[in-house]
């Protein structure tokens, strides 16, 4: 059951796309208006776990804590870190309710702050749409969210294939020693992302003509060795007489203005450049048409990035200050420029956490026009309901162990707010990852939608091939190929049902009190669960399993072994993937291939269980139904 609770005259971000009935009943909050914002508080009982909230640090149990629904460009992360990339401002209480607090403005969560046994949610604004969800359980209150929020984006088969990006990657003789690199050690691979330094002087819709003197033909040539190029898009456009899509985006006032009604300048990669106001209806259009001159090329997926926005400085700002976070001056910014949305000027800061989701919306609706086939799209910043229109990567993160746990306590809140397709930067985003952590968490982005390995310019080398000897790195990624026939059902069979595809273990094993304190073990699908070394240093690791299941260990070839209920002790090798097939549940793989262009998703082998429901089809199709699944024995 879901309810709708009306607070002032809210802006209508499009978040929920079902139609909801008005609450009655008295509210599980109390309600106090406090200098223009709205507080909304209530008592949690003891030991009752808070999930929810996306994209924020700390545990998969967000209760003992304070966070910030504000995006924000900040690449420390740190664990009492409160502000991200994206804004989920869905939180779900125990097995009692869930709330989403739906409003672009800054919300502040504190969730048995300092021992409060209260949740307490602050909007600094007094126009609310306040949605109850009600099911008897944690999980199912998720899964009534899901559908009024919307189906999941679902991108092609490809993007489902292992990735490679690196910020630095700069001409056609850089990709090449890519590609050469992953054949010669016969790695798969199926993309290479593009950043920034493709570009014309970091201007969005452009290419160097001098490093790609034939852009379309190399895009071509890649695509028929079965590697397709993903190129970046910032949200900032170069100020620049002459520029196209500049010209065009301030004769038609698609572009952020200033007090003074002309568009403000921002300083980014290309230096002073205007932001799109993606609030327009018309300047979306126009922005998702830019994307023509990619598509043209033979492009078939992008990521867009900056899109909080990030702003180094601005025309009335000094860039020698601090570039990021409240108090900065990219902070104070996001008072200075206006959308014009219906004919209203209103101050960005006020709907700042809905920008990014707008822009992947653009994009998106773009996309699906040019290409008419199912398209690859991640963005950084997000807000609920962007994930109808795109995936999600979760930003600058560092190559540490830390940072490596915290992405895996993220994946299945994201989930509960939509975002199945995600992932972080493999072997982290800054500083030099080691070998021992790129094998380590290889093991853990072969579970999840998004896999691609990134990192930033002037570090070490984290492509798969540079570390010397690399079987252990091809036997992670073969892996990875020979089990996306169920990765992919899995995933697809999610979105189609309003469903999450990576769970907490609590969800799975609701009664289990033991599962509900995990937060090193995730559910992946109808069937599997993972628990992945995730220590520095450690070759192995004790494993809870609350039911009898099979253990898969695989090192070149699939072994099964039966284990019991209870604790237990596990190796896994750095090169080694072992995961667990959940009681009477079966898993699919196949014999693997370069590409997934050569995968044979029909030829499937069975483990664990005798039969499996496989969602089949062709990888490219917008017709996705059930009616494309089969039954496997």
């Amino acid at each position: 059951m879901v309810k709708k609770y009306v607070y002032g005259k809210p802006y209508n971000t499009g978040a929920v796309i079902e139609e909801v009935a008005p609450g009655k009943d008295k509210l599980c909050f109390e309600v106090e208006k406090i200098d223009g914002c709205l507080n909304f508080s209530c008592g949690l009982l003891p030991d009752e776990p808070v999930y929810g909230l996306g994209q924020t640090m700390r545990g998969i149990n967000k209760r003992g804590a304070r966070y910030i629904s504000y995006n924000t460009d900040d690449p420390d992360h740190r664990e009492d870190m409160p502000s991200l990339y994206g804004s989920h401002n869905f939180v779900v209480v125990g097995d009692r309710f869930g709330a989403f607090f739906d409003t672009p403005s800054k919300v502040v969560f504190d969730i048995d702050v300092d021992g409060s046994a209260k949740l307490n949610v602050l909007c600094h604004t007094a126009d609310v749409n306040l949605y109850i969800v009600e099911s008897g359980s944690a999980y199912g209150t998720v899964k009534e969210f899901l559908k009024i929020i919307g189906k999941s984006y679902i991108p092609p088969l490809w993007a489902f294939g292992f990735g490679q990006s690196r910020w630095g990657y700069k001409d056609e003789g850089d990709i090449n020693a890519v590609v050469i690199g992953y054949k010669k050690a016969e790695i798969p691979l199926d993309y290479v992302c593009l950043d920034i330094d493709y570009m014309d002087g970091y201007k969005d819709f452009s290419v160097d003509k001098t490093r790609f003197p034939d852009f379309k033909r190399y895009v071509e040539k890649l695509k028929s060795a079965g590697v397709r190029l993903v190129p970046i898009i910032d949200a900032g456009v170069k100020v620049e007489a002459g520029d196209t899509v500049y010209e065009e985006g301030v004769k038609n006032g698609f572009f952020c203005t200033g007090g003074n009604g002309k568009p403000f300048g921002v300083a980014v990669w290309p230096g002073m450049t205007h932001l799109p106001d993606f609030f327009q209806p018309g300047a979306r259009e126009w922005f998702g048409r830019k994307y023509k001159f990619l598509t043209d090329c033979g492009i078939e997926g992008v990521w867009n990035d900056m899109n909080e926005p990030a702003v180094f400085y601005s025309e009335l700002s000094d860039p020698e200050n601090g570039l990021h976070g409240e108090g900065s001056n990219a902070y104070e910014d996001y008072f200075r420029f206006y959308h014009n949305i219906d004919g209203a000027k209103v101050l960005h800061h006020s709907v700042h956490n809905l920008y990014g989701a707008l822009m992947t919306r653009a994009s998106g609706e773009g996309l699906d026009k040019l290409l008419n086939t199912r398209y690859l799209l991640f963005s950084r910043s997000t807000y609920i309901g962007s994930h109808r229109y795109g995936g999600m990567w979760t930003g600058d993160i560092n190559s540490s162990f830390e940072h490596l746990k915290q992405e895996f306590m993220q994946l299945p809140n994201l989930n509960a707010c939509g975002f199945l397709y995600c992932g972080g930067d493999t072997g982290g985003f800054n500083g030099d990852c080691t070998r021992e952590l790129l094998l380590r968490w290889l093991a853990v982005s072969a579970f999840t939608p998004l896999m691609r390995n990134h990192s930033a310019c002037g570090t070490a080398a984290q492509e798969c091939f540079a570390f010397g000897d690399t079987a252990d790195f091809k036997n992670i990624i073969d892996f990875r190929y020979k089990i996306l026939p169920y990765l992919y059902s899995e995933f697809v069979k999610a979105a189609l049902c309003g469903d999450m595809f990576i769970k907490p273990l609590a969800f799975g094993f609701p009664g289990d009190k033991r599962a509900a304190d995990i937060n090193d073990q995730l559910l992946v699908g109808e069937g599997i669960m993972i628990a992945p070394v995730m220590e520095e240093g450690k070759a192995s690791r004790s494993v809870y399993l609350p039911e009898d299941m099979t253990m898969v260990r695989y090192n070149g070839e699939f072994i099964c072994k039966s284990v019991e209920a209870g604790q237990i002790q596990v190796n896994i090798g750095l090169g080694e993937v072992v995961f667990f097939i959940l009681k009477d549940k079966a898993v699919i793989v196949c014999g693997g291939a370069e590409n997934t262009s050569k995968l044979d998703l029909t030829n499937v082998t069975l483990l664990g269980g005798r039969e499996y429901e496989q969602y089949l089809d062709d990888g490219f199709t917008k017709n996705i139904s059930r009616d494309n699944i089969r039954t496997v024995r």
